[in-house]
């Protein structure tokens, strides 16, 4: 009886009584039952309006308005994503005040290149001729990705079929269809696969139709030297992709004469990873029509290019040099990247750079 029932366990004051009472003060809150009103009255505080839900909490008695110390969740400002925009750069080119757009980062991003294309044609090229252009509005300083886009898809839109033929025309609304949707990978970048027997030779994908038809020429100066037949037999007409495939399978081939095709083609690879070989930079130069504006292709980066007297040149977009008027063109005479700045007339500069610092000067033989 004393285990089971007994009253000074179950019922002692000293024991059991303080425990119970302890207890239901907890579940209940009773301020009755709470305590000191230090300990009763913080619960009181903190925990109803935020457990029970009780409708005072946005009532018309208080105006609806939240509990003190209670606000709605604000609203998380929107981030940016890396080049989602861009600043605008203005230059005098042709007797006219041209927009450029600039980019922060270095990265794959033809779409830039297509747009300071069209940009510069506004001034290149007569309206009348009908080539594709874009122009800004007077002042503007910065452009979104999402607004670049809207102004080539108008460019595109509005192209015409050089052949007015019923067939062409099918195949030409089929290129206008393809090419609206590869549009969003311009801005990030495109599946480019270089061919290595020609300037302008690469792996046909869907997102070359862009180029195609705006007729803008793309390039690439990634060539074998036909005075080195080892090379030559070993890359042979094969796109990059493929050269790559070809190693991989020849170094593991019983054949002596695959496994020795693989070494020079990987050789070839090392050597030129630059992607930029003597031959192809002369194959450019004389391919290149003298003032044509194109897209040259190179480390997995686009860039505007332009044939100016001979010499070709490449479009500085590096918001580095936003506020240097002077800085617009990039000399392309050396594979190695000895180059120097010039200004809208091919005329050298000595710019400041991006950290204050005096730029080498040029190679005096480019001052012709």
């Amino acid at each position: 009886p004393q285990e089971e029932g007994s009253p000074q366990e179950e019922g002692s004051p000293q024991e059991e009584g303080s425990l119970q009472e302890r207890a239901s003060q907890q579940e209940e809150g009773s301020p009755e039952k709470g305590g000191s009103p230090e300990e009763r009255g913080s619960l009181q505080q903190q925990q109803p309006p935020q457990e029970e839900g009780s409708p005072q909490e946005g009532s018309p008695q208080e105006g609806g308005s939240p509990l003190e110390g209670v606000s709605p969740p604000a609203e998380p400002p929107r981030a940016q994503p890396p080049g989602d925009f861009y600043l605008v750069k203005w230059i005098l080119w042709k007797g006219q005040r041209t927009a450029l757009v600039t980019q922060s980062e270095n990265g794959p991003c033809p779409l830039l290149a297509i747009i300071n294309i069209l940009l510069l044609q506004v001034g290149w090229c007569p309206t009348s001729s009908g080539c594709p252009q874009v122009k800004l509005p007077p002042q503007t300083e910065v452009v979104t990705a999402e607004e670049l886009m809207a102004h080539l898809g108008n460019c595109i839109l509005a192209t015409q079929p050089r052949d007015t033929s019923e067939g062409l025309q099918l195949n030409f609304q089929q290129n206008i269809s393809d090419t609206m949707t590869v549009l969003p990978k311009l801005s990030t970048g495109l599946d480019v696969n270089v061919r290595f027997t020609g300037v302008s030779d690469f792996e046909y994908t869907p997102e070359c139709i862009v180029f195609d038809l705006l007729n803008i020429p793309l390039y690439h100066g990634w060539l074998v030297d036909p005075q080195s037949p080892e090379q030559v037999q070993a890359v042979g007409k094969l796109s990059y992709n493929q050269l790559v495939e070809k190693i991989i399978t020849c170094k593991h081939a019983s054949d002596s004469r695959l496994v020795s095709e693989g070494l020079v083609a990987e050789q070839f690879l090392e050597s030129t990873a630059s992607q930029l070989t003597f031959h192809g930079l002369c194959e450019l130069t004389a391919r290149a029509r003298e003032g044509e504006l194109g897209v040259f292709f190179r480390n997995n980066h686009f860039s505007t290019m332009i044939k100016h007297k001979g010499h070709l040149y490449l479009l500085v977009t590096d918001q580095g040099f936003l506020q240097e008027e002077g800085v617009v063109w990039e000399s392309l005479h050396s594979v190695d990247g000895d180059s120097c700045f010039c200004d809208t007339d091919f005329h050298l500069s000595h710019p400041l750079g991006k950290d204050g610092a005096t730029v080498a000067p040029p190679d005096p033989r480019l001052q012709q």
